[in-house]
C-alpha cells in the first residue's frame, strides 16, 4: 500500500510500505493492505513504518509527528500533519534541552494561553525524544 506522509512543509514520505502504526484519538492503530477505510484524527506520538513484509524490527522506520488527520483505504494511507520529523533527523540532546525549557515555560506559564502553548511543546519534545530513543535502540 501507499504511505503518503504530509506535513505544512510538503511531502515527507511517499513510499510503498507493508505495515504503519498510527498514534489516534481511539488509541494506536495498526494499518495493513486491505485494511478497511476508514477517516480518523491522528495525535502528537510516534509513526511506526515498516516497508517490506519480512522485515525485522531493527528495519522499522520512525517518525515523530505533532497531530492531524488520517485517510485510510485499502490501497493507500495519507496522514495530513503539521509537523513531521524522521528518527535519524531528530538531535537527542537538543531535544533533551527542549523539554527542559518547555518544562519551565509550563511551570512560569502566567495564563492560560502560555499554559496551552508550554504543554503543546512538552508533548512535542517528549514524542521527539521518544523516537531518538527507539533510534537508538534499533541501532544497537
Amino acid at each position: 500500500m501507499q504511505l503518503q506522509l504530509i506535513t505544512l512543509l510538503g511531502v515527507k514520505l511517499d513510499k510503498e510500505v507493508y505495515e504503519i502504526v498510527i498514534p489516534t484519538v481511539a488509541g494506536e492503530i495498526g494499518v495493513f493492505p486491505g485494511h478497511e477505510p476508514l477517516v480518523s484524527v491522528a495525535v502528537p506520538g510516534v509513526i511506526v513504518v515498516r516497508f517490506k513484509k519480512g522485515d525485522p524490527d531493527k528495519d522499522l522506520e520512525y517518525f515523530a509527528i505533532s497531530g492531524g488527520v488520517v485517510e485510510v483505504s485499502q490501497k493507500k494511507v495519507r496522514i495530513l500533519v503539521d509537523e513531521a520529523e524522521h528518527g535519524d533527523d531528530i538531535v537527542e540532546a537538543e531535544s533533551k534541552a527542549a523539554l527542559a525549557r518547555a518544562i519551565e515555560m509550563r511551570d512560569k506559564a502566567k495564563d492560560q494561553v502560555e499554559l496551552e502553548r508550554a504543554h503543546e511543546l512538552v508533548d512535542r519534545h517528549t514524542v521527539r525524544l521518544k523516537v531518538a530513543g527507539l533510534r537508538r535502540h534499533r541501532r544497537q
